[in-house]
């Protein structure tokens, strides 16, 4: 048995280790764990400092969560879009591939909490469908390794999916969808690292949320996959007690950089039941990147976005940086709120319908994210 092994094997992961580590009252313990399974491996755990800090939020349960059911278990509508168990095909070109239900840390805000952690709805008996599916669709060429965490497979297991997938002649890119790198580095073994090496373009695409979270091991596990060849991005999830904090955010850019890991995505936090109270304003999102902007270099820069409820994919925000026009000329302000102006140049044989028509595209039915009922009023009629 492999180190990462060992430490799953003694992870806290369940009510009673709960109530026995930190205090938590039997009955409410017992509930959490129902309500979405718990799972801290004593790697990750050794990265609390105090209650109540960035790495304890992400990992051990609230009560809030038993407060929050009203709220979508399907915010993406990722199963609506699911042609087979273990496919999500939303974009034209990829799709997301589930192989498996477990991870080594199960996080608090997951959004995907009605099927991870299940092998019912999450299993390896389904990778057949999704190869086949995958084979059967000329137009994917770019397939997402999700879950659950794919690194929860075995080297033996995964490379059976990968080999499975070079077989495919228009699968041209495969991407691991893995937060190991963050919550468990080692699982980064030199026996994974030669396996994946046969497998290439391979990305992987990490998720790390706070600066305490780059450790030496961590480093070490992003090290051996850049050096594998494997260009590693990262995932963050922006949530409130964790990283709402411009500074923070800045110094979390600067030490992925230092890890040689690219800063992809901060992700608005989903609309997801028992995850609401992660949930920040949208305009804390945007200050954050008004603040790396111009402050650190581009690389560490990453696209702030919302995934939108029902289904509509990746949106990306930004500050407002285009004030207006004079005429031709644009009116711009940098990250110091210096004002510029910039002579734009005149399209030729403009016409204001052409452009309009060239730019507008079929109206689609706008899908909002759905909200809580309201509760009825205990207030009595004559007292309103």
């Amino acid at each position: 048995m492999e180190q990462w092994q060992e430490l799953l094997r003694k992870s806290v992961d369940s009510g009673k280790d709960i109530v026995d580590r930190f205090g938590f009252d039997p009955e409410v313990a017992e509930r959490l764990n129902t309500l979405f399974h718990i799972r801290i491996n004593p790697y990750y755990l050794s990265l609390i400092r105090y209650p109540g800090d960035p790495i304890w939020l992400q990992c051990i349960p609230d009560e809030k969560e038993l407060e929050e059911n009203e709220f979508p278990e399907d915010p993406l509508n990722e199963d609506v879009d699911s042609p087979v168990p273990s496919i999500t095909h939303r974009y034209p070109d990829r799709v997301l591939f589930l192989t498996t239900s477990q991870c080594s840390m199960y996080c608090r805000f997951c959004t995907r909490k009605r099927k991870v952690g299940d092998s019912d709805k999450i299993s390896m008996k389904f990778i057949q469908n999704g190869l086949d599916y995958i084979r059967a669709h000329p137009e994917i060429r770019d397939v997402i390794l999700s879950g659950g965490d794919p690194l929860m497979l075995t080297d033996y297991m995964l490379e059976k999916v990968l080999k499975g997938l070079r077989d495919i002649p228009h699968v041209e890119i495969i991407r691991l969808g893995t937060k190991m790198p963050c919550v468990l580095p080692q699982r980064i073994t030199p026996k994974f690292i030669e396996m994946i090496k046969q497998y290439h373009p391979i990305y992987v695409n990490t998720h790390f949320n706070h600066p305490w979270e780059c450790t030496p091991e961590a480093k070490k596990a992003c090290d051996m996959l850049e050096d594998a060849g494997c260009p590693v991005g990262n995932q963050a999830v922006l949530m409130k007690g964790v990283n709402d904090d411009p500074d923070v955010m800045l110094e979390l850019m600067r030490k992925l950089l230092a890890m040689r890991v690219r800063p992809y995505y901060i992700y608005q936090a989903d609309i997801t039941k028992s995850a609401n109270h992660f949930r920040t304003p949208i305009s804390k999102g945007l200050e954050i990147m008004d603040k790396l902007r111009g402050h650190t270099s581009g690389l560490a820069i990453p696209y702030y976005v919302i995934d939108a409820p029902g289904g509509g994919g990746k949106i990306p925000l930004l500050p407002q940086y285009v004030l207006g026009r004079n005429g031709n000329d644009i009116i711009l302000r940098n990250y110091k709120y210096d004002i510029f102006t910039y002579p734009d140049v005149e399209e030729e044989n403009a016409d204001d319908a052409k452009i309009e028509k060239q730019y507008m595209r079929k109206p689609r039915r706008t899908r909002k994210a759905k909200r809580p009922a309201r509760k009825p009023s205990t207030v009595p009629k004559n007292e309103k």
